[in-house]
């Protein structure tokens, strides 16, 4: 799996709140960015899972 370029323009005050977490974490700002987005993939999927899974059983 090859890596990509994605580059964002951010309100100052949201990358200073980006650097905080990340320096908390003892993070990069890219790498504390990037974790944040698979995690909300990961959320994301997991409720379809989720969702799909009741679907099943109501119909049942």
């Amino acid at each position: 799996m090859g890596t990509e370029v994605l580059s964002l323009r951010i309100d100052g005050a949201l990358l200073d709140r980006l650097r905080s977490h990340a320096a908390r974490r003892g993070m990069s700002v890219q790498d504390y960015v990037v974790h944040a987005m698979v995690r909300d993939d990961f959320d994301q999927r997991f409720q379809a899972a989720v969702e799909s899974t009741e679907r099943l059983y109501e119909a049942s």
